[in-house]
């Protein structure tokens, strides 16, 4: 059988079930980590809950996806995850899913696993939302998921340090109210509104313009150049705030809010 023939025999089976994402549409991609728990406190044995080498790892990684050919207005991690917000107008693969899907994830495990000397694994779904408020509250809910998980935490390995078998210690974090978490840790010695912002809220990546300093060696003088560059935010606001942070990326590129 010619090749043409084989091709257009065999193809179908790649593409029939292949979906596109509706225009108008806003995509948000979310890549986890595969087995990250064990990756990060077995196989290398990072420092728990949180590790800024982890936390640098995964910033650095989001980065890369802003960068990878993809028009992504606003990044953001908490732990082993990563929401992606694309711009509005983005038509990369025509919106194939199906290759969205695979290649950020693709680009994730690659990005992540260079700078941990292992391997690593991402997966990745995309959430089609009809209409700005969705994006919003998507975001509020991923922000909100960072403080419950962080709060879990902190409790589960302060519980794990103090000698309790790790059963033991989900069992007694699953039945504690929030204020009677916070006092767990409290009665150690751990404030947790004084642990650090990353740690509770998660960080953001996003698009800014900053100012660098040059010289011109024709004018024999120090210039000033604007450039377009992604700015890390490790303070992200919370409430109100947050919301009119992500809603400055709802517009497509080259608009106007």
């Amino acid at each position: 059988m010619k090749f043409n023939d084989l091709d257009a025999r065999l193809r179908v089976f790649e593409t029939a079930h292949d979906h596109c994402a509706l225009p108008g549409l806003y995509l948000v991609a979310r890549l986890d980590g595969r087995g990250f728990t064990r990756l990060t406190k077995e196989v290398y044995s990072f420092e728990a809950p949180f590790d800024e080498r982890v936390r640098d790892m995964m910033v650095a990684t989001v980065r890369h996806l802003m960068h990878c050919g993809f028009r992504v207005r606003y990044g953001y991690t908490q732990s082993d995850e990563i929401s992606l917000l694309l711009d509005l107008t983005e038509d990369a693969f025509g919106r194939k899913l199906r290759k969205l899907i695979s290649v950020l994830a693709g680009e994730a495990s690659a990005a992540f696993s260079l700078q941990l000397g292992g391997v690593a694994c991402f997966d990745c779904r995309i959430a089609q939302l009809p209409g700005p408020d969705y994006v919003v509250d998507y975001f509020r809910w991923r922000q909100e998921d960072a403080h419950r998980n962080s709060l879990n935490a902190h409790c589960y390995w302060l519980l794990r340090r103090a000698g309790v078998a790790p059963a033991a210690a989900h069992a007694q974090i699953k039945h504690l109210s929030t204020g009677a978490k916070h006092e767990l840790l409290m009665q150690r010695g751990i404030n947790y509104h004084d642990l650090p912002a990353w740690q509770k809220r998660g960080t953001g990546v996003y698009w800014g313009q900053e100012v660098r300093t040059g010289y011109d060696p024709i004018r024999q003088q120090a210039v000033q150049a604007t450039r377009r560059d992604l700015q890390v935010d490790y303070e992200l606001p919370l409430g109100a705030e947050y919301e009119a942070l992500v809603r400055q990326w709802l517009q497509p590129t080259g608009t106007t809010s």
